[in-house]
């Protein structure tokens, strides 16, 4: 297989969608692939730092772009310490992200969010494309099964019910590029990551999902998490999940599901199923990147040249 490692990297476009701790780990793990790679980062977060931010200034949610790009730093410096400091102590400034605030400047200095995201990518020397979903503020609004509404990243996960429905408020156009990027991608990756405010939000979009759509030539993968979730997405087992990623595609179906663990018996017949360790050592809930790396790699020769 050794023989098909740098094709792979050479020759093929990746895709990422997510948000978070999840998406990092992806793209750190498939940071070989370098520019031929491109991270599509939810930007609906509304908590921490991110949500101050954005009650104060407005904007997109910075703080899943900033968590992608610190796992992606693979030369520690001044720029990156600056990057990742976090104040603590009294006062307004306690428990803000220097990143935050720096994405946040650079995106009122810019005339996009994007020129944002790449000054620092250049800065911290970056070479993964990291797009934000939508360059416009928007919140996940979510409907329960009781009728209950609720609006805002955080308020999601604090809900016991199960949901019926989860929409963009307000509904914003994806990025340009982002759908540029779907649209050359060899692979489509989903997950890992909180469901519904990590791997749904970009899914919301209906350009982007009916990119993911129509390009059919692409394996579209799915990433399962490690460990239960919490909030309504507790209750969603891998059946549902792929059934709501199917509907925000327009119908496109996952090709193969990777798990650290056999799952119950999916619904989806033509769905390939993919068991490999997956875990952290020290931290079984979260993905080690090496293994990530290799199962990825794995995956993606035997999809794009041993089955062709």
């Amino acid at each position: 297989m050794n023989q098909y490692q740098n094709k792979l990297y050479q020759e093929k476009k990746i895709v990422a969608i997510g948000g978070g701790h999840g998406l990092g780990r992806v793209l750190a793990a498939i940071r070989d692939f370098g520019s031929n790679a491109t991270g599509i980062v939810a930007t609906t977060d509304n908590g921490g730092s991110t949500g101050r931010i954005r009650h104060c200034q407005g904007g997109i949610a910075w703080g899943d772009t900033r968590n992608c790009i610190n796992q992606l730093i693979t030369e520690p410096s001044t720029a990156s310490m600056m990057f990742e400091y976090r104040f603590r102590g009294q006062g307004e400034l306690d428990g803000h992200n220097l990143g935050n605030l720096m994405l946040t400047a650079l995106d009122n200095l810019s005339v996009r969010p994007l020129e944002a995201i790449n000054l620092i990518r250049t800065l911290l020397n970056v070479s993964i494309n990291i797009l934000p979903m939508s360059e416009h503020p928007s919140d996940l609004t979510a409907l329960s099964v009781d009728g209950k509404i609720v609006t805002g990243e955080t308020s999601v996960d604090e809900m016991t019910e199960d949901l019926i429905r989860l929409e963009l408020s307000p509904q914003v156009p994806a990025t340009r590029e982002a759908i540029e990027a779907i649209a050359q991608a060899d692979a489509i990756i989903l997950g890992p990551g909180s469901f519904l405010t990590s791997v749904m939000p970009p899914l919301l979009l209906p350009e982007l999902g009916k990119a993911i759509a129509k390009n059919r030539q692409a394996i579209l993968v799915y990433i399962d998490n490690l460990a239960p979730e919490y909030g309504p997405a507790r209750n969603m087992n891998l059946n549902r999940k792929l059934i709501w990623c199917q509907r925000a595609c327009s119908g496109r179906q996952v090709d193969v599901v990777l798990c650290g663990a056999s799952p119950a018996p999916l619904e989806d017949k033509c769905c390939r199923i993919v068991v490999r360790k997956l875990a952290s050592p020290n931290k079984g809930w979260r993905h080690e990147r090496e293994k990530l790396k290799q199962a990825i790699e794995e995956l993606l020769i035997t999809e794009l040249y041993m089955t062709k």
